[in-house]
């Protein structure tokens, strides 16, 4: 499927043009994912210096043109690029849900009008940020240059984001960080929550360049 992206998406056609929109979709996230992030984090108010929902809307409506010229090109060209645009409508469907949770992070920032520390697990939580900061850039240039070894490096990530992400919530249940308000414990284990789950969704994209279409949205199945 690697070779099918490239030969496909180096010509000019509707395909073309969903793949675009896809990159454009991923720019909005980021921005999305970076302005909520430091409004709940660093600031004690919840004013964002965009209108998410409206950005938000902007990326449904990308996801909605992507699948109409997927399909329309499909509808003309027959079955010969069907492995692709399948796997551009996959890709849409994680990059829409990612801005979702960006925008549940926003929510948690309204409700939450003072910045949010993280406790005992503050380490921890910087640590997830962070390489999710880093990996959207990352994913937009794995899906432009077909970059199968950094596709893999963000695969990789996810089982340990996911431990930090349930070890967090394991440690709020319990109670041990009595430095935690029930306010803040709360936000807290919710935001862990959606970080986790952008984490999952960028590695689903990553997992298109790595993976067969079977297999999108999975571990890479080594060769023994």
């Amino acid at each position: 499927m690697f070779n099918k992206f490239k030969e496909l998406f180096g010509s000019e056609n509707l395909l073309d043009i969903a793949f675009d929109h896809t990159l454009t979709m991923l720019d909005f996230d980021q921005k999305m994912y970076t302005a909520s992030r430091e409004t709940l984090r660093d600031s004690n108010s919840d004013e964002l210096p965009f209108d998410i929902k409206k950005m938000d809307r902007k990326i449904n409506k990308y996801e909605r043109e992507v699948r109409r010229n997927v399909l329309t090109h499909l509808s003309v060209a027959g079955t010969q690029n069907l492995v692709p645009g399948l796997a551009l409508v996959s890709i849409v469907i994680d990059v829409e849900r990612i801005g979702d949770y960006t925008k549940n992070i926003a929510g948690l920032a309204s409700m939450h009008k003072k910045m949010l520390k993280g406790g005992k697990a503050e380490s921890d939580i910087v640590s997830i940020e962070e390489t999710i900061g880093n990996e959207f850039p990352l994913i937009i240039e794995v899906l432009k240059n077909q970059d199968k070894q950094l596709g893999r490096q963000i695969l990789n990530s996810e089982k340990e984001i996911g431990k930090l992400s349930d070890k967090i919530v394991n440690d709020l249940i319990r109670e041990s960080d009595s430095s935690l308000t029930k306010s803040d414990s709360v936000v807290l284990a919710m935001y862990a929550r959606y970080l986790k789950r952008i984490n999952a969704h960028l590695s689903n994209i990553a997992s298109s360049m790595v993976n067969p279409f079977p297999r999108i949205g999975s571990r890479e199945k080594r060769s023994k």
